[in-house]
């Protein structure tokens, strides 16, 4: 069921698959097992179900039995926005582990489903192509390969192959509830057409994958320690290398600041980036307001026309101050 071309790439690599217990991460976790790719688990504990406790039991059972490394995060009470704020929490605990152990891929179970209806969300609140297109089998972050071997099957050739197998896995009983947006288009949209027409939508991504490559014209990303630059192209070109870069270092942009960036030249991302952008630069670097700069340091950047809301991580940084210095003198 792997493709043969995520088959090759994990096969010799360090892999760490983000696990939940649920169907999807169990069936990617036996058919990598099937394969004989090596592998270790990381599962979060949000403490908002009775459940949870035997999934993580399940985790460490799977564990012991097959021989792969089991981290756990048990989750600090999140008080709103959950998706989002587990999402941090959850990729924040993944890049720590990445980090430490040196994991060259990060395996997550997204399937055909969770793509189409990704597309159907983005396609109501108003998208162009690159956000339509959504996610990649494979996409690189800043440190590691973000993989997702399952991309190419449904849900329900998923769930075939466990009980085919008779393995275990739990349902999560959230998955019911349409006050979720994600649980709404899956029950109301994506999952209705997945039955009737998933060849033709199969087909429908993988054109749009090739219209997206070849649109998007190819840019060089220099980074100099935590600075990044690149040549200006239109807004939105330079929305699709701003939004690839974050991703790499963790940060999504929200539909908002999409739009900010697409209308100003300076934007603060998340209150952790600064993005930048003229006709002819682009330059995105931790946001530090600049307090307490030495006269010398406020005339240059006066001189050189430095955009203020970068000036405070440039005082910061001798050496990307001069990169940015050889750029616009």
């Amino acid at each position: 069921m792997l493709l043969q071309t995520t088959k090759e790439l994990l096969q010799d690599s360090k892999n760490l698959l983000a696990f939940s217990a649920g169907g999807d991460s169990t069936a990617l976790l036996f058919l990598l097992l099937e394969n004989e790719i090596k592998f270790d688990i990381a599962i979060v504990d949000y403490g908002i179900r009775e459940q949870s406790k035997d999934e993580i039991a399940y985790a460490r059972e799977l564990a012991a039995k097959y021989g792969f490394s089991c981290y756990e995060k048990a989750a600090q009470e999140i008080t709103k926005n959950f998706e989002a704020e587990a999402r941090s929490l959850r990729y924040g605990f993944f890049e720590e582990l990445i980090e430490e152990y040196r994991y060259e891929n990060l395996l997550t179970a997204h399937h055909l489903g969770d793509r189409l209806e990704w597309f159907l969300m983005q396609l109501c609140k108003g998208a162009g192509c690159v956000e339509l297109s959504g996610m990649k089998t494979v996409e690189k972050r800043e440190n590691y390969n973000l993989v997702r071997p399952l991309l190419h099957l449904d849900k329900q050739e998923l769930l075939g192959y466990l009980n085919s197998k008779e393995i275990d896995y739990f349902e999560d009983e959230t998955n019911s509830d349409e006050s979720y947006q994600r649980n709404y288009f899956r029950h109301n949209f994506s999952e209705p057409l997945l039955q009737k027409y998933k060849s033709g939508i199969e087909k429908s991504f993988a054109y749009i994958d090739q219209d997206v490559d070849s649109l998007i014209e190819e840019t060089e990303v220099k980074v100099v320690n935590q600075l990044a630059h690149f040549e200006s192209k239109d807004r939105r070109t330079n929305l699709v290398y701003i939004d690839k870069y974050l991703k790499s270092c963790g940060e999504l942009i929200t539909a908002n600041e999409k739009q900010e960036l697409l209308k100003h030249e300076s934007v603060v991302i998340g209150r952790k980036y600064i993005v930048t952008q003229d006709t002819k630069n682009v330059f995105i670097a931790p946001y530090v307001q600049a307090t307490g700069l030495e006269k010398k340091l406020k005339e240059k950047f006066r001189v050189l026309e430095v955009p203020v809301k970068l000036r405070g991580y440039l005082a910061s940084d001798v050496e990307a101050l001069e990169f940015v210095s050889l750029l616009l003198e």
